[in-house]
């Protein structure tokens, strides 16, 4: 859907794993030495590109019946847990992404984050970023939020991020998201929202086309394409 005519918007959400954090190469690891112990192959990009943007119990049952894996999903969490709970403190922020939210910020643009992680496991990556993360007007943990009954393509989560900004709301119209996965694309287009993807560089031609607009990295965002302050030369 890439497209040339760039609608202005007042309002922006982020999506937060392998976005504003580079916590997918942490999953990577963690399921790929998961098969390993099971002698199930390797954790492929095809494998991982079905889970992405997929809420934890939904990912991990996609990985049992690819591979046919003998877990039951809580153990999936429990054994993948082990490892990821000490490396996600250690999580980093991607190109621009600092950049990019502080110049919001500054410029008084309201700012939400909808993540499928839950509330727990974000804490846990986001805690050598806290002052970056307190610049969100409000955080959306899906699998925490009793409303949200379908995971991402499904538009709640982003619709209900949207509702979350303080008085008047805005439309969906006037909301940009950043995604970096097809799931979380197609949730904010099934939203009626604008949406900028910044893929992994594995990322398919043809997938890279769903998005409004589709960039390599953060660094590349030039926000007055979208009617939002430019940033300062």
């Amino acid at each position: 859907m890439a497209c040339d005519a760039l609608r202005p918007v007042t309002h922006v959400i982020f999506d937060n794993d392998g976005l504003l954090l580079n916590t997918e190469v942490l999953y990577e690891e963690a399921f790929s030495a998961l098969l390993n112990r099971y002698g199930k192959g390797d954790f492929t990009w095809e494998l991982k590109l079905k889970q992405m943007g997929r809420p934890q119990e939904v990912a991990c049952q996609i990985l049992i019946d690819e591979v046919n894996l003998p877990l039951t999903v809580a153990e999936v969490i429990q054994e993948t847990d082990a490892y990821l709970l000490k490396r996600f403190p250690t999580s980093q922020l991607m190109p621009g992404a600092e950049r990019l939210l502080r110049h919001l910020h500054k410029c008084n643009v309201p700012m939400a984050l909808c993540t499928a992680s839950k509330r727990k496991y974000f804490q846990l990556k986001t805690s050598m970023h806290e002052n970056v993360y307190k610049m969100f007007n409000h955080i959306v943990c899906i699998p925490e939020e009793p409303e949200i009954k379908h995971g991402k393509p499904d538009p709640e989560c982003y619709l209900l991020c949207a509702s979350c900004f303080p008085d008047p709301a805005p439309l969906p119209c006037d909301v940009l998201v950043f995604e970096d996965s097809v799931n979380g694309v197609q949730a904010a287009l099934n939203a009626g929202m604008q949406v900028v993807m910044v893929p992994d560089q594995r990322m398919a031609h043809e997938n890279r086309l769903l998005a409004t607009q589709c960039i390599n990295s953060l660094l590349e965002f030039q926000p007055e394409s979208f009617g939002l302050p430019p940033f300062e030369q």
